[in-house]
C-alpha cells in the first residue's frame, strides 16, 4: 500500500547469522554494505528493497523484538521461541540451519552412577529456565535453575550445581571441561518468526517476504 513504511525484520547476532544469510540473500535481501563492516557499530540497516529494512540483535532478544511488533519478522532460534512462547509469535517456517540440540550434562563421573529415574529435585544452571523446569516437571522432577548467560560448563566445576542445560553442537566444549550429555531436552535450528498482528495488518508485504523466504530454503534443500 502506498505510503506504508518499511517492514523491519530482526536478525541475530552471531554463528546463526552466518548460516541464515546465505538464505536471505538467495530471498533478494541484500543489507546496505555498513552489514558486512566489522567496524560498524550501526544496528539498523537498509536493504536494496525500500520496502524492508533489517536490525542486528541479541539472538536471544530476536523473539521479543518481533512479539512486542518493534520488528514486524525475524530469524530466530527454535530454543528462545519455545523459552518464551509468546502468544503473539508465529513461526511458520524452519530454515534448515543453525541445527543443534538442547541437552543436560553432568561431570562424567556423576553421569556414570546417576540414576534419572530417582531424581525428585535438582539444581541446574541455565539461560532456559522456562524449558527446564517444563521438561523436568513433565516427569514429576522440580527443578531449580540458576540463571547463568555463559561459561555454563564452570557451575559443575565450582560448585554452583552438579548440573547443567545448555546448547550442545559438537560436544567438544562440554568434554574440555569433564562433562556429558544425560539426556536430550529438544533439538534446536533456525526458525522465520512473524508478529501476528503485522500478519493480518500487512498481509501481502509480510507474506511476500515469507514466500520468498521459503523458496529459497525449498533451493537450498534441492541443490543440497
Amino acid at each position: 500500500m502506498a505510503g506504508e513504511s518499511a517492514l523491519v525484520m530482526a536478525l541475530p547476532k552471531g554463528r546463526i547469522l552466518d548460516e541464515v544469510m546465505p538464505l536471505l540473500r538467495g530471498a533478494g535481501i541484500e543489507p546496505e554494505a555498513a552489514f558486512d563492516d566489522p567496524g560498524s557499530r550501526q544496528l539498523r540497516f537498509r536493504t536494496a528493497d525500500p520496502r524492508l529494512d533489517v536490525v542486528r540483535v541479541r539472538s536471544f532478544d530476536v523473539a521479543t523484538f518481533v512479539a512486542f511488533g518493534a520488528a514486524h519478522l525475524g530469524i530466530s532460534g527454535s530454543d528462545v521461541v519455545a523459552e518464551f512462547d509468546y502468544p503473539e509469535l508465529y513461526a511458520p517456517l524452519d530454515l534448515g540451519v543453525g541445527l543443534c540440540r538442547m541437552s543436560v550434562a553432568a561431570p562424567r563421573a556423576l553421569a556414570e552412577v546417576d540414576d534419572p529415574t530417582r531424581w525428585s529435585h535438582l539444581r541446574v544452571a541455565t539461560k532456559y529456565p522456562n524449558i527446564t523446569r517444563r521438561h523436568f516437571a513433565a516427569r514429576g522432577v522440580q527443578a531449580e535453575c540458576v540463571m547463568l548467560n555463559g561459561a555454563m560448563e564452570l557451575a559443575p566445576q565450582l560448585g554452583l550445581c552438579r548440573r547443567i542445560v545448555d546448547l550442545v553442537s559438537t560436544g567438544t566444549t562440554l568434554r574440555a571441561n569433564g562433562l556429558v550429555e544425560v539426556e536430550t531436552i529438544m533439538q534446536v535450528s533456525a526458525l522465520m518468526v512473524v508478529n501476528r498482528a503485522a500478519m493480518k495488518t500487512r498481509v501481502a508485504a509480510v507474506g511476500g517476504w515469507m514466500d520468498r523466504i521459503r523458496a529459497a530454503v525449498e533451493g537450498a534443500a534441492d541443490a543440497a
